[in-house]
């Protein structure tokens, strides 16, 4: 069976409250296909006027972070169960910048992946490699170890069910767009670590996108490579930009 594309805009730290309901009002009709999934990734702060604007519509909403205990003294930090709530049904975990900047680390997104399996969120999982492990020839034994770290205990039916998010790091935001080839040379090794891990039907169900300046111009070749499920969109997915690359195959 044929994998249903998932093309999700990451929103950073973009947009206030009161903008949003008119970028997804604005984005609404442009983005309408239900030959995919299409998701909204917002800033905690948005998620509540995000999904009033989306109601009646293919739009699913998705948060950009989540902590892996259910309550407690962690301020400032988003709780599984909070999202639920709301009507979440997504959430990205292990983002570049959130390595980068906030020191999160291999082992805590394994802990916020098997939690949100654990509350009925399907986590988008990020990885992928600097430009300096690209060119030290490392980037396909790095990515497979971030991959296999962040699925530690997880099972197979879980597994089949994630979203994983290839986003070289150095073409996120840089304009740099990894070649077509390299994308799928990467995500199709992806797909190989999942099938070493849980076997042939994980692999083929487990849907892998790729993220790192897609645009309008690229998704359709990006997006039509037999490994590639989809995209992880940033700049492009604040713009009427993100119609074309949702409708890419028209």
């Amino acid at each position: 069976m044929a994998r249903k594309k998932i093309i999700a805009g990451n929103w950073k730290m973009n947009m206030t409250p009161s903008e949003t309901a008119g970028l997804v009002n604005t984005l609404k009709p442009l983005v309408a296909n239900d030959e995919v999934d299409v998701v909204f990734c917002v800033p905690a702060i948005d998620i509540i006027p995000a999904l009033e604007a989306a109601k009646g519509s293919n739009i699913q909403i998705g948060a950009e972070n989540m902590y892996f205990e259910e309550k407690g003294a962690f301020t400032g930090e988003i709780a599984p169960n909070m999202l639920t709530d709301a009507g979440v049904k997504y959430v990205i975990l292990g983002h570049s910048e959130r390595r980068e900047y906030f020191a999160e680390t291999d082992a805590a997104v394994n802990k916020k992946v098997r939690k949100a399996f654990e509350h009925g969120l399907t986590p988008i999982i990020c990885c992928g490699e600097t430009l300096t492990q690209r060119e030290q020839g490392v980037t396909i034994d790095f990515v497979r170890q971030q991959v296999k770290i962040a699925f530690l205990g997880v099972t197979a039916a879980q597994a089949a069910e994630a979203v994983i998010a290839y986003e070289p790091v150095w073409a996120i935001g840089t304009g740099k767009v990894a070649t077509t080839g390299q994308a799928q040379e990467v995500c199709k090794a992806i797909r190989e670590c999942i099938r070493e891990l849980y076997g042939g039907a994980a692999a083929q169900a487990v849907r892998i996108q790729y993220g790192g300046s897609v645009s309008a111009g690229n998704a359709a070749e990006l997006f039509t490579q037999p490994d590639i499920d989809g995209g992880l969109v940033g700049g492009a997915s604040l713009k009427p930009d993100f119609g074309a690359v949702v409708n890419y195959r028209k």
